[in-house]
């Protein structure tokens, strides 16, 4: 291996620990804002999939307040997002940099398009189902835990791997201001450095990532279709 890289990727041999490094980073950020972007947008996709017009638990202003502060953030471009919430990061994770500072806007980026996914999901729920079970006397928690986020599974599966996806843009998207992780190595190295071979093994690390995570969210979906 060491002397495949010396031979074809001289400078990836050079920099390998803080290639290392960049994919920890990387990895963090994934997990980190990932995690945090699943509950919440999950929670908010079942609100607005019950409160809508027609849902087991209509709320019009309820509904239209999620949607607009939704429908807010997903037209804000992230590059920006990132610069405007710089002081909300230093104020919940002490800076606006590297890693931590990034975890921040990367929720506020993902949140809303995993909702929208959410959302999305639920609605392939067969309403017959519902009815069902409303008239068998169940209550409406019972109802979203029973009926639409069971009979969602694979619709969520599939979801929650595109958001995944996204969410591994975003993270290198970061990288250009100071977030760290595989996009600030590919530029200060591939692109300031002209150290063509780094682009390329930072490309090649992304590309596997974005299958193992289609493969793992093609499985289950595929093991929860019914």
């Amino acid at each position: 291996m060491q002397e495949f890289l010396l031979n074809n990727m001289p400078n990836v041999s050079a920099h390998w620990s803080d290639f290392i490094e960049a994919m920890k980073d990387t990895l963090i950020m994934e997990l980190w804002a990932g995690i945090i972007a699943f509950v919440i947008g999950l929670v908010l996709g079942v609100v607005l999939t019950v409160t809508k017009t027609g849902g087991i638990l209509e709320n019009k202003p309820v509904y239209k307040v999620i949607d607009s502060v939704i429908n807010l953030f997903r037209s804000i471009p992230f590059i920006i997002l990132l610069t405007a919430l710089m002081p909300l990061s230093r104020l919940v994770m002490g800076t606006a940099i590297y890693v931590r500072g990034a975890i921040v806007p990367l929720v506020f980026g993902c949140t809303p398009f995993f909702t929208r996914q959410v959302e999305a999901a639920l609605a392939e729920t067969d309403y017959g189902l519902i009815e069902a079970a409303l008239s068998m006397g169940s209550s409406p928690v019972e109802v979203i835990f029973r009926v639409y986020l069971r009979e969602s599974t694979a619709a969520l599966a599939r979801a929650t791997t595109i958001t995944a996806i996204s969410l591994l843009g975003l993270t290198a998207m970061a990288g250009a201001v100071g977030a760290g992780g595989l996009g600030d190595f590919a530029i200060r190295y591939g692109h300031d450095r002209n150290m063509t071979d780094i682009t390329w093994a930072t490309v090649i690390v992304l590309v596997i990532a974005v299958s193992l995570v289609q493969w793992l969210g093609g499985h289950i979906a595929k093991k929860n279709t019914h």
